[in-house]
């Protein structure tokens, strides 16, 4: 049972630290966006509700995406919250497992070298997904017409 405490315990804790830094870069773009827009788009008939939904959330789409892929990435590498609440090895995240490969000075460099690609590549996979949407979002505004 102290397994299943450990691994909750991870779930919850680890969003509350990256909550204050999405909110600091998102409220810095949001505040970017001209007010200008909003209006306009509630003098056309939309709530406020709708005017968020349909002008500022598109726009606020490339930073959106910059938050989650920053997020993910330190969530998927996250180390430290892991090896102090997780106790079961079945539970072990990736970089944990890493961790435990190393037995004293010995270091079986092949086997932690193939392993560090293989966390990796679905971030990097990841990352070259959404890179399209990140060049289409930030570029969106920038051509008239």
């Amino acid at each position: 049972m102290a397994s299943i405490d450990s691994y909750g315990a991870l779930i919850f804790t680890y969003p509350t630290f990256l909550m204050p830094f999405a909110t600091w870069v998102m409220l810095g773009y949001y505040r970017s966006i001209p007010e200008d827009l909003e209006d306009a788009a509630m003098i056309d008939g939309a709530t406020r509700l709708g005017a968020f939904w349909r002008v500022t959330l598109p726009l606020a789409a490339p930073a959106l995406l910059s938050v989650t892929l920053f997020a993910f990435t330190n969530a998927w590498n996250e180390f430290l919250f892991a090896f102090v609440f997780i106790t079961s090895e079945q539970l072990f995240t990736l970089p944990v497992g890493l961790q435990q490969l190393v037995f004293g000075d010995i270091y079986p460099w092949g086997q932690l070298m193939a392993a560090s690609l293989m966390m990796a590549l679905p971030v990097v996979a990841i990352y070259i997904y959404a890179q399209k949407y990140m060049v289409e979002g930030l570029t969106a505004g920038s051509v008239k017409g």
